[in-house]
């Protein structure tokens, strides 16, 4: 199942759009303002957004602006010719102006989700009790859900995905790039570290092994 992010403050149209989608069978996620949204983002990753421009806290451009691999459908009352130009320009993916039919919507969501490259549902990674969800950026520790930052997730998605191999601190950030640009290597001691305290408070294994000078890996023994 397909999850769409609804970021409106109007609840009405948010209201509406919600039911809307999950009779068309999508999953659906929301936020009334674009410093909720971007909070949001930090725990999970949608399938497709659906954006307003005029959003109380930070402006539908600056949410545009972080967000990284989602297609995003603006859905604004704006009718300027420049604006639609900047905002396509700055990233999204279509343009939608209010008010508008929900056929056209549903239509446009099709298009963009079966554009998507290389969506495999159900794609799973586990190592000992951790379980990782590619497609719904979930992670569990023994059943338990762990709530990570996107951050967090990328680099989880990187050791599991190199169980025994030691991921070295230079190459990284570059190596996670593609699902996350806030992470250089000045921060990623911290990153990580966030990371394996929220792991081992789940059941006290300790899963990141630092290798001295180097970088980091999953630790295979003793778990």
């Amino acid at each position: 199942m397909y999850t769409i992010a609804i970021v409106d403050d109007d609840c009405y149209i948010g209201n509406m759009l919600e039911e809307v989608l999950t009779r068309a069978g999508y999953s659906v996620i929301r936020a009334y303002s674009g410093t909720e949204a971007l909070m949001l983002f930090e725990q999970t990753q949608p399938d497709l957004v659906l954006l307003d421009l005029m959003l109380p806290g930070r402006s539908g451009e600056e949410v545009l602006a972080k967000i990284r691999n989602i297609p995003v459908i603006v859905i604004s009352a704006k009718v300027d010719i420049e604006n639609k130009v900047n905002v396509l320009l700055s990233g999204a993916a279509d343009y939608l102006t209010k008010p508008f039919e929900i056929e056209e919507l549903l239509a446009r969501i099709t298009v963009q989700l079966r554009s998507r490259p290389n969506v495999k549902k159900g794609s799973l990674l586990t190592f000992d009790e951790i379980l990782l969800d590619l497609d719904s950026h979930r992670v569990s520790v023994s059943s338990n859900d762990v709530h990570l930052t996107k951050t967090e997730f990328a680099i989880l998605k990187l050791l599991m995905q190199n169980p025994s191999q030691v991921i070295t601190k230079s190459i990284m950030p570059d190596k996670i790039a593609m699902d996350t640009p806030d992470c250089m290597e000045s921060s990623l001691k911290v990153h990580i570290s966030n990371l394996r305290k929220k792991l081992r408070d789940v059941n006290g294994k300790d899963y990141i092994e630092a290798v001295w000078g180097i970088g980091f890996k999953l630790r295979e023994e003793d778990i």
